[in-house]
C-alpha cells in the first residue's frame, strides 16, 4: 500500500514544479543575484535543496541522513552558474528523493531513520524533509519574483481571479 507515501509524494512534486516555473523565468545572470537583505540566490537555494535531497535520501532507510561525503556549508558559497548546470545540480537531488519514494511503503513510514545521530520514524522525516523543501522553494519563488519584477508570470491563481478559478478549479494536485 502507498497511499500516504504517494500523498508525499504529490506534495513534493507541486513544489519542485512551482521551483522550475520559477527558475525558468530567470535568465543565467540571474541565478547567482542575491535576493533582497543579502539573502541567498537561487543558485545557492537551489544548491541547498540538492544537496540535502541527496544527503538525507541515499540509502534514506539504512543510513544516516546526513552523509559525511556532504558539504553542507558549501552550498552556501556564492556561485556563478548556468541554467544548463543549476538544472543538473537540482535535479541530482530530486532524482534521488523520488527513486527512494518510489521504493518506499506505506508500511515503511514506521521504520526508524536516522538524522545527524537522531532517530525518527520515516513518516517524521518525511514531513521534515517536504516542509523544508517548501520553505526553500519559497524562497527561491520570492527571489525570482524580486528579480523579474513586472516581468514575473505568476505560477498560482493571479490577484484579482480567485472567483474565476473557483468557479473552475483545475491543477491542485501534482
Amino acid at each position: 500500500m502507498r497511499e500516504i507515501v504517494e500523498s508525499i509524494q504529490g506534495e513534493y512534486r507541486r513544489y519542485k514544479k512551482l521551483a522550475d516555473a520559477a527558475i525558468q523565468q530567470l535568465r543565467d545572470e540571474d541565478l547567482s543575484l542575491v535576493g533582497p537583505g543579502e539573502a541567498n540566490s537561487v543558485a545557492i537555494v537551489a544548491w541547498h535543496i540538492s544537496g540535502n535531497l541527496k544527503s538525507r535520501f541515499t540509502d534514506f532507510l539504512t543510513s544516516d541522513g546526513e552523509k559525511p561525503w556532504r558539504h553542507r556549508d558549501e552550498e552556501f558559497d556564492s556561485r556563478n552558474v548556468t541554467s544548463a548546470e543549476l538544472q543538473n545540480k537540482w535535479n541530482d537531488g530530486w532524482d534521488v528523493l523520488f527513486q527512494t519514494l518510489d521504493s518506499l511503503t506505506d508500511d515503511d513510514l514506521h521504520r526508524i531513520v536516522t538524522i545527524r545521530g537522531e532517530q525518527f520514524k520515516a513518516m517524521e522525516a518525511l514531513h521534515r524533509s517536504v516542509t523544508h523543501t517548501a520553505y526553500h522553494v519559497g524562497q527561491i519563488v520570492h527571489i525570482a519574483k524580486t528579480i523579474r519584477g513586472a516581468d514575473w508570470k505568476t505560477l498560482t491563481i493571479p490577484r484579482g481571479k480567485s472567483e474565476q478559478f473557483n468557479a473552475n478549479p483545475k491543477g491542485q494536485r501534482a
